[in-house]
This record gives structure tokens, C-alpha cells and sequence, in this order.
């Protein structure tokens, strides 16, 4: 059995050698081709081109490598094609893989999409395009799934892998010995992004509230995980003339987020993260003016945090744009350092939902689709 597999960036690289850790564990001679990172490589892939090649951000960014990256994607779909795969993932990446799938899927391969884009928030067209390209979606969320089902694409909720990697208990004393943190009193995570850019429109707003909860109660201390060194050292300029008892931590968001009492995040995949740890949230977010007033006029979708749209509801608060001041987000915040509850018992049931053990779930759709049989 030969299967082909193109991941894009790091989260992909890790979805894509889970799933072939699966389906060697039932086809132990199975071949793997395509384009992956280290992970993938681990788990016998002979990549193609370094995966790095493909991991471009930024319009402008996009725009400059535009060539290199059409004629990457021709001759890896000629390559393919010669190759005849049994069946071929395209793994996130939507705006690089899709065309491959489609091109492939009219030469007689069958092809799998494997984590949805977010068709169901904005440029909902695409879905036709994967109609048209796509045997299977494989979906971690699932609303995405529902969405999928509306529009008459074979698609197979696998559930998340982060939902197995987290526990569904998490012990806080344990989490703060290993920050080096006092077991005892109320302790806040402030996770404002980890782009420069997210951080110069939160790390201030994030700092400004934390001193305003300070007020209310004293006895806070605050923890902000960096997502790098220069997210640090723009996180340590902010903090320049405040006095707030306020820890840094290099990474450890996970660690940050078992450790805490509540959370005050900008809107990600983080959160996502703080939710499955089980931890009361706010959420936060801000774009340039031109930017959000375009988003407004895109974006179908009620809600813009994970939680939100995992529960179908507004179950955490969401501070988006002007709304979100240092006033506004202690004033949500401060109920939550008192009980968060009402959050984490919905936190708890959407943990479990979640928890399928994705990667075996996702190997067993492709295989029955490789089998001709329901993936369902």
C-alpha cells in the first residue's frame, strides 16, 4: 500500500505522523510519499522538498515566493500522478493542498482533506471546489462536520489529538511547583498571542487589565507565557515602569494554563488549549480598523472563540475590537476568579466529546475509503 501525504507547517507535521503511526500499525509494509516535516520523516517519509518550503505566512510573504510555489505544487501533482498512490492526505494547508486533490482526484486517485478549513466562518464557495476534489474531509471539530453534511461532502468527524494529550484532570498544585510558583492564593494567565502583532495590540491591553484586577484583588498574581524570545523581549518593554506580580515564562503555555485559576486569551487555537485544561476564560481580540471592517462583512459565523462555537452558544465572553477595554475584560474576568463553573463543567463535556483517539480514527476512514467501503 502506498500512500502520498503533503503537510505544510508544524501542526501538520504532527497530525500527519500520527496518522501514519496509525496506519502502519495495521499495514506494517505500507509506503509513505508526498512533503512533510521531521515528524513525519520519523515515521519513514521520504519527503519530496523540505516542508519549510511551504511555510509561508503574510500576504506579501505569499505574493514573493507565488512562482516558486505554483511550480512546486505542478511537479509534485505530475510526480504523484506517475506515482498512482492509493490514496492521497492533504493535511491543513487548504490554499496549497486543495488544488492538489483536485487535480489528482480526475486522474482516478482518491484523496482525503484531513483538518477542515474554515469554510463554515467565511468564503464559503470553497466547499465546492472540495466537492469537487475531495473523497473524504476529515474534520476534528464537529460543527465542521455538521456544516459538511449540509452540503453534501462525505466527511468523518476523528476528533481532536490535543483532546488525548491533555488530561481530563489536571493537578494545579503540581503545575505551580513546577513554575516555580506558590501553591496557594489566585493566580491569572494572560496569553495575549504569539505574533508580534497580536502582542502590540493585546501585551498592553492584557498588562492595563491585570492592574486593574490587582485593584479589585490584591492578592493576584499573574503568569504570561512568551512564545519566543523576541515576543519576550517586546512582552518586557511593555512592562517597563508597571509593578505588577507578573512571572514570564519561556513557552509552558500548557504549564501556564494548568497552573492558573482563570484565563484572560486572544481568540486561537489557545484557546482550545485553555478550554481542555478546564480553565475559566475571557476572550480577547483586535485587528487593524480596515481589517475588522472587512472581516465584519465576510465572516458568516456567530462567534469567533473555539469554545463558543464548540458549545453552539456565547458560553465564554468575547471582547472583540473597541468592546475590549481594560474595564470591560476585569469586569468579565473578576466573577470568573470567583466561579468559574457555569464555564468548566461545559469545558469538561466538550473535553470528552473530543477525546476519540483522532489519529486511529482518521486511519480507519482512509483505509475504508481505500477499501471502497463507508467511512461513516
Amino acid at each position: 500500500m502506498r500512500v502520498a501525504l503533503v503537510a505544510g507547517e508544524a501542526s501538520g507535521d504532527i497530525l500527519g505522523a500520527g496518522l501514519m503511526q496509525a496506519l502502519r500499525a495495521q499495514h506494517p509494509t505500507i509506503e509513505f510519499i508526498g512533503v512533510g516535516g521531521p515528524r513525519m520523516e520519523a515515521q519513514g517519509l521520504c519527503s519530496y522538498f523540505p516542508m519549510e518550503r511551504l511555510s509561508v505566512m503574510g500576504l506579501v510573504e505569499v505574493l514573493g515566493r507565488l512562482p516558486e510555489l505554483l511550480a512546486r505544487r505542478k511537479r509534485l501533482i505530475n510526480t504523484l500522478i506517475e506515482q498512482r498512490p492509493d490514496v492521497f492526505i492533504g493535511i491543513d494547508a487548504p490554499d496549497f493542498t486543495l488544488n492538489i486533490e483536485l487535480k489528482l482526484r480526475r486522474a482516478g486517485i482518491k484523496t482525503v482533506h484531513y483538518v477542515s478549513p474554515s469554510v463554515w466562518a467565511w468564503r464559503q464557495k470553497r466547499v465546492l471546489k472540495i466537492r469537487e476534489g475531495c473523497d473524504l474531509m476529515l474534520t476534528l471539530f464537529p460543527f465542521e462536520a455538521q456544516f459538511y453534511q449540509a452540503q453534501h461532502v462525505p466527511v468523518r468527524f476523528v476528533g481532536h489529538p490535543l483532546a488525548n494529550t491533555i488530561p481530563l484532570q489536571l493537578d494545579r498544585g503540581a503545575a505551580r511547583l513546577s513554575l516555580g510558583l506558590l501553591e496557594s492564593g489566585s493566580l491569572v494567565a494572560l496569553l495575549p498571542g504569539s505574533r508580534g502583532g497580536e502582542v502590540g495590540k493585546l501585551g498592553g491591553l492584557f498588562l492595563d487589565t491585570a492592574e486593574l484586577l490587582l485593584q479589585a484583588r490584591p492578592e493576584l498574581r499573574f503568569v504570561l507565557p512568551c512564545a519566543s524570545p523576541e515576543r519576550r523581549e517586546q512582552l518586557e518593554a511593555l512592562l517597563v515602569g508597571r509593578n505588577l506580580p507578573l512571572t514570564l515564562l519561556d513557552g509552558q503555555s500548557h504549564e501556564a494554563l494548568a497552573a492558573c485559576d482563570a484565563v484572560l486569551i486572544a481568540s486561537g487555537t489557545a484557546t482550545l488549549e485553555a478550554l481542555l485544561c478546564q480553565r475559566p476564560m475571557v476572550v480577547a481580540y483586535k485587528v487593524a480598523p480596515l481589517t475588522y471592517w472587512i472581516l465584519k462583512r465576510l465572516v458568516k459565523s456567530a462567534y469567533l472563540s473555539l469554545p463558543n462555537l464548540l458549545a453552539g452558544r456565547l458560553l465564554v465572553p468575547e471582547l472583540i475590537q473597541d468592546a475590549a477595554t481594560p474595564a470591560a475584560l476585569a469586569a468579565q474576568l473578576l466573577p470568573l476568579l470567583a466561579n468559574g463553573a457555569s464555564q468548566t463543567r461545559e469545558f469538561a463535556a466538550i473535553h470528552t466529546s473530543l477525546r476519540l483517539d483522532a489519529s486511529i480514527q482518521a486511519a480507519d476512514a482512509v483505509l475504508a475509503l481505500i477499501a471502497g467501503q463507508p467511512c461513516n
